[in-house]
């Protein structure tokens, strides 16, 4: 099924154990790969804009707001410190919650798709303004 954009939280799929058929959908509907995995006691974000083609570009602009809430996250312990910011795959550790994982992976799914607004509602202070545009 693909996901649409903005996609709520509820409809992320949960991919632990089944990551590589995940992926592989989100590669054969040539659209951006966003899932959560259990870890233990916490959750992990994946989004990756690789498996929607080459067609598929992220601007400059998201890239740097999508860095920033990575390093928010990281700075106030949401995520791990092996964080991997971009520029087309996205990965967060050590999120505290599978409600916070869905909400971190809509707005970073959302974002790869140019629709930064979930990003400055999930990640406040991320540099990213009002209107969903990066700061700067």
């Amino acid at each position: 099924m693909r996901l649409p954009v903005p996609c709520p939280g509820p409809l992320i799929p949960d991919a632990t154990d089944r990551f590589d058929a995940a992926y592989r959908a989100a590669k054969a509907q040539r659209a951006v790969f966003v899932g959560i995995e259990r870890e233990g006691e916490r959750w992990t974000v994946k989004a990756d804009a690789l498996t929607a083609g080459p067609g598929h570009v992220v601007d400059d602009a998201v890239n740097a707001a999508l860095r920033a809430a990575a390093g928010r996250l990281v700075r106030e312990r949401e995520a791990g410190s092996d964080a991997f910011d971009g520029p087309v795959y996205f990965m967060l550790h050590g999120v505290p919650s599978e409600g916070r994982a869905r909400e971190l992976a809509a707005a970073f799914h959302a974002a790869l798709y140019g629709t930064l607004g979930p990003l400055r509602r999930a990640v406040p202070g991320a540099d990213v303004d009002q209107d969903g545009d990066t700061a700067g």
